[in-house]
């Protein structure tokens, strides 16, 4: 799987605000390590996100999700993955993709910008080797409000996963195959050691 990271810490750059509420109090903050069968509207007709959210939110995950949704990609999203890739327009005709907002649990990493950055870069290490050639991970590291129990500031990880296929239901099992994958690297983290 190609892998790709950054940090967006700037001054225009977006804050991850939790909890969160939408513009018109439709779809607000839901936490799922306290109810993990709480709908999820953007991840209803897309069981394996469903999947990817309880499993990171479970007790035992050194994350929880704040936010998420998937998309089919355009033509514009899919040209420069092709390239990077190296597939042909054939072989490329769709994409799908999905985003999904990440915490992590242990406080000394959300509040250190170094060591979650020590973190994301093992997590690209280790997407590397995994068998996915049609398949793109990115991770963003941006800053983060968090108020469950009280005011904290720290940082998010954004994870995207994108990927191409032939037609859209193609594009779609190759989308599921390298999320799956890389929510088991993140719940693996613990086992492999956190800085």
């Amino acid at each position: 799987m190609l892998t790709d990271w950054s940090i967006e810490c700037g001054s225009d750059d977006p804050v991850l605000v939790v909890p969160w509420q939408a513009e018109g109090g439709a779809y607000p903050f839901v936490d799922l390590r306290l109810d993990p069968d709480a709908e999820v509207p953007e991840a209803e007709t897309h069981p394996p996100l469903m999947q990817a959210l309880r499993s990171l939110n479970a007790a035992r995950s050194p994350v929880f999700t704040a936010k998420c949704d998937t998309w089919a990609m355009t033509e514009e999203e899919i040209h420069p993955l092709r390239l990077e890739l190296d597939f042909t327009e054939e072989d490329s005709a769709a994409g799908f993709a999905s985003y999904i907002d990440l915490l992590f649990r242990d406080r000394a990493i959300f509040a250190s910008m170094h060591r979650q950055q020590q973190v994301v870069q093992r997590i690209a290490r280790y997407a590397e080797k995994v068998d996915a050639p049609n398949a793109v991970l990115e991770l963003t590291l941006r800053p983060a409000l968090l108020d469950l129990t009280g005011p904290q500031e720290g940082f998010a990880t954004t994870l995207y996963i994108k990927a191409i296929g032939a037609d859209a239901g193609d594009a779609w099992q190759h989308w599921s195959r390298a999320l799956s994958a890389a929510v088991a690297i993140f719940r693996n983290l613990e086992a492999a050691g956190t800085p």
